[in-house]
């Protein structure tokens, strides 16, 4: 069966213990447009993000990415798809006993055939185009919070994926920063034409990096919107968090 979209959730449950989280989830992602997916604390958010390159599985319900239904695959069939599909996670997941560069190299040496000059110039293309030519030497605990996110943004770039799903990516960086990194989502975007899912609970930097907006409450997709219908919504629970009532 063809499915809309690039990534396509359908009627997705899935629950921890007793706990209910997705509740019958419908999310279309279009290829090359940036989702953001709003939503309080604990509502699901990141656990919706994590089926979307088959790190969580639903209880019941589809996931597709391009086409292939990828709920049910197994490991080696998901590490396809994840070269596809990259993740920037919420803490960076940086090794720390390797640099920046080799943090970067580690997806290439894991699943592509470089020499060791062909490795070392994609390493860094991709240091290049998050703004970190240069500090390829340097170790995480060198560097700050928002240069950590970028090295974080050129390990998922490696591979040349199609998709990048962000974790709350401006989470405990200082204003200048949160906006630097939400530049570099949309610059990433432009350049390189890869779909975007963005999960945040930043209201500003939703606004300043979707195409569309969807609002995940009790567990389902309550809203999808243009920036603009997003602002305009007259359902209450969105204008509410919207407006931190």
């Amino acid at each position: 069966m063809e499915s809309p979209g690039f990534i396509h959730c359908r009627n997705l449950f899935r629950s921890f213990g007793e706990k209910a989280v997705l509740r019958g989830v419908n999310l279309t992602v279009e290829q090359g447009e940036t989702m953001v997916i709003l939503g309080g604390s604990g509502t699901g958010k990141s656990v919706l993000l994590k089926h979307m390159n088959g790190l969580i599985d639903p209880d019941s319900g589809d996931v597709f990415v391009d086409g292939l239904e990828i709920s049910h695959l197994g490991e080696d069939e998901l590490r396809e798809v994840r070269k596809k599909v990259a993740m920037v996670f919420q803490g960076s997941a940086l090794f720390d006993s390797l640099t920046v560069a080799e943090n970067v190299a580690y997806p290439l040496y894991e699943h592509a055939a470089l020499s060791l000059d062909g490795l070392r110039d994609r390493v860094e293309e991709v240091l290049s185009l998050v703004d970190m030519e240069g500090d390829g030497g340097l170790y995480p605990a060198e560097i700050s919070g928002g240069m950590k996110k970028r090295a974080a943004l050129a390990r998922a770039l490696a591979l040349s994926p199609r998709c990048l799903l962000y974790d709350e990516p401006t989470t405990g960086l200082d204003p200048v920063m949160t906006q630097r990194i939400n530049r570099l989502i949309r610059d990433v975007q432009r350049k390189l034409g890869v779909t975007s899912v963005v999960v945040t609970h930043d209201i500003e930097s939703a606004f300043a990096v979707a195409d569309r907006l969807a609002f995940l409450q009790e567990g389902q997709i309550r809203f999808v919107g243009t920036r603009e219908e997003t602002k305009a919504t007259s359902d209450l629970a969105l204008h509410e968090f919207l407006h931190g009532v």
